[in-house]
């Protein structure tokens, strides 16, 4: 029985979130910066020779058969005519509907990990695009590094922003990002910057008014982590966030923590730790 178990699917957090014009595909332009946070998903893989591919966990409101995981695992078996198939099982602990990035991260962490399992050696480009047919955000999760991103979010330029503390709250609501970017009062405008302009307590979510509109839930949840610093919404939400100066002010807020509401009081990172996973099977193949 061939089993790879505990490779990580890390959250993203959108530092910003600029739209700059929608497309006439009905794709939106935007401009953000990306950078990952010590919350992840595990997924964890048993080879088998059949050809099979499954997702052995259930998970609510999620048929196996349109989860960006076993969608992932699809798209790279035909890719490369891979004879082999594989279960999948998944440890969620990204809230869904968040903003954070889950489900792609999911989608990114299969790809990686399977690119290495059946032996394929696809360069991290050929992934990339590859992950880009499932979501726009797949392709920064692949990459794993810290990046800028422009167009749909596939146009990358690796950064190093400030690393430090972080407070994530998210409110018990699951953000439909179809309805956030199909608002009509939705912001699509916004001058784009460089990004030596950048400026984290300068910058703004265009979505945010939007899906504090549509989901109170979240504006609550913003208003009351202002109350500690500069709160922002990542992509959609629902989850929002602050840098904080320290662990012991970022311990102090978490204490504090409305019941209603989920938190993760952890640090941001530059690098996915799925490259680390990656780094660890490769020189045990060496040993």
């Amino acid at each position: 029985m061939n089993v790879s178990a505990s490779w990580p699917a890390p959250a993203k957090i959108n530092l910003f979130l600029h739209i700059t014009g929608r497309r006439s595909d009905n794709y939106h332009d935007i401009q953000t910066l990306f950078q990952f946070i010590d919350l992840y998903d595990q997924l964890d893989f048993m080879i088998r020779d059949d050809g099979v591919i499954t997702r052995q966990t259930q998970l609510p409101g999620v048929d196996a058969s349109d989860d960006l995981v076993v969608l992932a695992a699809k798209s790279l078996q035909k890719h490369c005519a891979v004879k082999s198939g594989v279960d999948i099982s998944v440890k969620k602990n990204i809230p869904m509907g968040a903003g954070l990035g889950g489900g792609s991260s999911d989608a990114a962490t299969v790809l990686v990990a399977l690119n290495y399992l059946w032996g394929l050696e696809l360069p991290t480009e050929e992934l990339a695009e590859l992950g880009l047919r499932l979501g726009a955000d797949v392709p920064i999760f692949i990459h794993g590094q810290a990046a800028w991103a422009e167009g749909v979010g596939e146009k990358l330029s690796f950064c190093e922003p400030d690393v430090g503390p972080i407070i994530v709250v998210t409110p018990q609501v699951s953000v439909a990002t179809a309805q956030i970017f199909g608002d009509s009062e939705l912001t699509r405008d916004t001058k784009a910057i460089k990004m030596h302009d950048f400026s984290l307590e300068l910058s703004h979510n265009d979505c945010e008014p939007v899906t504090c509109r549509l989901y109170p839930e979240v504006a609550d949840a913003l208003f009351w982590l202002s109350g500690y610093g500069a709160a922002k919404m990542s992509g959609t939400g629902a989850a929002v966030f602050i840098c904080i100066e320290s662990d012991l002010a970022a311990e102090n807020v978490f204490k504090v923590l409305p019941k209603q509401w989920k938190g993760h009081c952890g640090g941001r990172m530059n690098q996915s730790p799925l490259l680390s996973r990656l780094h660890r099977e490769a020189m045990k193949e060496k040993i």
